[in-house]
């Protein structure tokens, strides 16, 4: 079933006489159920999502600072950033069930108010323990509020329009990393008023009360917003699968936040093998849910859609991608090259803009491109992938060459992913959308603390052991980038056989 959003209010039903209603009390009948203004919505949900996704790599350049003026020790500084991670992504699938149980609307407004309000307090923190539980509010916020965005498209736009909005959905999602470094550069590096690394959270006070003030003008009426509770399941929450899945994630999310500061300690490997069992026994008991009548966390239908299995695979790699080399990366600019915090977030200005560009306009290339555009972008990845370690091979700033390269990376990663996420939710039946938000956005946050964990190991012992300078910082990421160039080739090869299949 599509939505259709109304064009203009529905009139009030009478209190006093309306069979459907109470009498007693006619002020708890609204006078008009204000509808959405798609174009308002889009705009304030996607800037909410914009702050979210900003501060998981945001802090990155601010850490050295952070921890002169805290006074932080090395593993506090490292729970300070793993700590918003750690919570968004353990959180994010309760964040999605909540949103169907109780209304987008009225959760992304919530998580929303949480986001400013744990921003502000990050920003005032007077020490590295209360910076650290701060964090932990800050990304739990975040998980009630993100998975509401897609949700909220998905329900809100049909046709054309909802390819265009999940466009600019992705691209936000995917550049949004890269724009962390970025802004969190620039902010770092201006020190307003004297306030060091105090900026990277307060920035998000301002943005966030406008849009609290903005929301529930524009974002329509709780009634009338798809999703809200008028529609909602009246079903209760699977508090048995919920706990399942969020040991499952933290004990999968904690080893990739910390294991390689630690050296791959024995705890993490147990942790991980932990986690692939509690995953199994999610599954087996969410299916016997499903069977029994009962409201699984997340639909085995959904995860059964088609196309979704491959579509989950092939997100993870396009984002653990993106995370390794956003890592590695800024780990060379700034340790090897030497680059202050601005000039290192703005290297990746065309990696950036290049993925924003390509996720809102892909739909626009020849329609008879378009089956193979996500083998291509991972292909073309891949050959950047290259071409950046080539760039930098000499312990230089790789001049032209590297922005080329840069370029690249942004374009073929916007290619790989965003067109899968437009098509794997065009699958997916819209009483569906807030688990399909869950599983995929999941799938790309775990992807990215993957990428980050995978590659950063592999660029840290290559460096290992050998003498400190920008040649040696420059092989170790040649080593990186052969090893992305392999990850997305994989990406590539799956497509493509996926599309092979697909004309038999």
């Amino acid at each position: 079933m599509t939505h259709t959003t109304p064009t203009t209010p529905l009139p009030a039903e009478d209190s006093t006489t309306s069979k459907g209603h109470p009498t007693d009390n006619p002020a708890a009948v609204p006078a008009a159920r204000r509808p959405p203004r798609p174009g308002w919505l889009l705009a304030i949900v996607l800037t909410g999502q914009l702050m979210a996704v900003l501060d998981v790599f945001i802090v990155n350049v601010a850490a050295p600072t952070m921890r002169a003026d805290l006074h932080a020790s090395g593993a506090g500084l490292q729970l300070v950033i793993a700590g918003y991670t750690i919570s968004y992504a353990v959180l994010l699938i309760t964040g999605a069930r909540l949103g169907a149980l109780i209304g987008h609307r009225r959760m992304f407004l919530a998580g929303l108010a949480g986001f400013t309000a744990s921003s502000l307090a990050c920003g005032l923190a007077g020490s590295t323990g209360q910076l650290i539980a701060f964090r932990f509010v800050q990304g739990a916020a975040s998980a009630v509020m993100l998975p509401q965005v897609l949700s909220l498209i998905q329900r809100t736009y049909t046709g054309s329009s909802r390819a265009r909005a999940l466009g600019a959905y992705s691209a936000v999602l995917a550049s949004g990393a890269a724009a962390g470094l970025i802004v969190g550069g620039v902010l770092v590096e201006a020190d307003l008023m004297g306030a060091g690394w105090r900026p990277v959270f307060l920035v998000n006070v301002p943005i966030g009360l406008l849009l609290l003030v903005l929301g529930p003008r524009l974002m329509g009426s709780p009634e009338e917003t798809p999703g809200g509770p008028a529609t909602a399941p009246r079903s209760g929450l699977d508090v048995p699968g919920l706990l399942l899945l969020a040991a499952a994630v933290l004990l999968f999310t904690v080893p990739m936040v910390l294991g390689q500061e630690r050296d791959w300690p024995l705890w993490g490997w147990i942790m991980l093998g932990l986690s692939a069992v509690l995953v199994g026994l999610f599954a087996v008991y969410e299916a016997r849910l499903a069977r029994s009548g009962g409201r699984p966390l997340i639909a085995p239908r959904v995860v059964r859609a088609p196309g979704m299995p491959v579509a989950v695979i092939r997100i993870v790699l396009a984002m653990a991608t993106n995370g390794g080399f956003l890592f590695a990366t800024t780990l060379h600019v700034q340790g090897g090259l030497g680059y202050s915090a601005m000039r290192a977030g703005l290297t990746f200005v065309p990696s950036a803009a290049a993925f924003g560009v390509l996720g809102l306009n892909w739909q626009r290339l020849p329609v008879r491109w378009q089956p193979v555009v996500v083998p291509a972008g991972f292909t073309l990845a891949t050959v950047s992938f290259i071409g950046l370690g080539l760039a930098l091979r000499d312990g230089g700033d790789g001049g032209l060459g590297l922005y080329v390269a840069l370029a690249g990376i942004g374009a073929g990663l916007s290619l790989a992913y965003s067109p899968v996420l437009t098509e794997t939710l065009a699958t997916v039946r819209q009483q569906d959308a807030a688990d399909a938000s869950g599983v995929l956005v999941t799938a790309a946050q775990l992807g990215l603390l993957s990428g980050v964990a995978v590659f950063g190991t592999v660029f840290l012992n290559a460096a290992d052991g050998a003498a400190p300078g920008a040649r040696a910082s420059a092989d170790a990421l040649w080593v990186t980038c052969v090893a992305l160039a392999a990850a997305a080739a994989c990406g590539a090869l799956l497509s493509l056989v996926r599309r092979v299949r697909h004309l038999r």
